[in-house]
């Protein structure tokens, strides 16, 4: 006779369709992150940190902005008995791939989820034991498996490419905030290098020695790490700059308006995190790239409260068209970062080829 719990599992499985996949995203996001797939929505409540959308045989994680990772969703579980998860689990997994390369279990990054990180965490190496004795593990195999808990009754079942998702489990990458920092913004830029450069890149692209300006840099957070990184910093804000930016002898202090704001000479980067309209930020970045001013850029872009993705999409079709116009070959990446809140991070940066 077969088990009970067997068959609910079985009817889970069966009730999965074909090309659904799991988002993450930041709480209160969710309705951009699905409109940007433009696959139909299976659910996204508001504030849940996640959403489910069927209906694209392939979605690119590369070009989704407001998604933290990217799924390929096999099946899902409802009513975990408290006493045993663990046989409804393994029996709900996909036949095919018959073994994965590592097993991460996720919650949302929400205020209920971080209750259920303990239980996560205290459940993991079970998960881990059966799958290495059932030989459904086996280290350097793709892909990963996720199961994910929107809450302790319920697991969504899933698998990643790392060449098509986020490196970092729940699509977090978090950053240690030094107590020398003038400002939490320090941690939005250590992020995003860490996002949008490879370790090679940053070897290259961010060389000891090198200078950058920062528009807006007021109270310091972005050019106290770039200073960190080595790089020489003109930070230009009518404002000041506080704590050891203040005085640090690599960094000059520009009293202007960084909208006005030009280098004598080039420089290598150009950093900008001022309060203004997207579509102006955007505009005034791509035209340092294009003047030659900076050969690399990253900015922020503050989103309105409604219509997020018209917004953002707007902004960066701007920078695209002012590029070209010019015949400018350029690499443009945009991606809502975990210590990013009501904005969108941009990398622009001119190319060879």
């Amino acid at each position: 006779m077969t088990h009970p719990v067997y068959l609910l599992a079985w009817r889970a499985m069966l009730t999965t369709v074909q090309h659904n996949w799991l988002l993450y995203c930041r709480p209160g996001f969710e309705r951009d992150c699905v409109q940007e797939t433009q696959a139909r929505q299976v659910e996204a409540a508001t504030g849940s940190g996640f959403a489910v959308v069927q209906g694209k045989p392939r979605l690119v994680y590369a070009q989704l902005a407001f998604a933290r990772q990217l799924i390929h969703l096999h099946g899902e579980v409802n009513d975990l008995p408290e006493r045993d998860r663990l046989t409804p689990l393994l029996a709900a997994l996909p036949a095919e791939p018959q073994q994965f390369g590592v097993l991460w279990l996720e919650v949302p990054d929400t205020n209920e989820g971080k209750l259920l990180s303990g239980f996560a965490r205290r459940f993991q190496p079970l998960l881990e034991a059966a799958l290495i004795k059932a030989g459904r593990m086996k280290h350097g195999a793709e892909p990963r498996l996720h199961l994910f808990f929107p809450d302790k009754n319920r697991a969504l079942i899933g698998s990643s490419d790392p060449r098509n998702s986020a490196a970092w489990p729940m699509g977090i990458l978090r950053q240690k905030m030094p107590f020398d920092a003038p400002s939490r913004s320090y941690l939005k830029l250590a992020e995003a290098f860490e996002t949008f450069l490879d370790k090679e890149e940053q070897k290259t692209c961010l060389t000891p020695g090198m200078l950058a300006v920062d528009l807006g840099a007021a109270p310091g957070g972005w050019t106290w790490h770039l200073v960190q990184r080595g790089l020489k910093v003109i930070a230009v804000d009518n404002g000041p700059l506080k704590g050891a930016a203040a005085q640090h002898p690599a960094i000059r202090h520009l009293r202007q308006d960084g909208f006005r704001y030009r280098p004598k000479r080039p420089v290598d980067w150009v950093v900008c995190d001022m309060v203004e309209q997207p579509q102006r930020v955007a505009a005034l970045m791509a035209d340092w790239i294009a003047s030659g001013s900076a050969a690399r850029a990253i900015f922020n872009l503050k989103l309105p409260m409604k219509k997020r993705l018209e917004a953002l999409t707007g902004a960066l079709d701007g920078v695209r068209a002012a590029l070209n116009a010019k015949g400018i070959r350029h690499h443009l990446k945009a991606r809502q970062l975990y210590h990013d809140r009501e904005e969108m991070t941009v990398f622009l940066a001119r190319t060879k080829r």
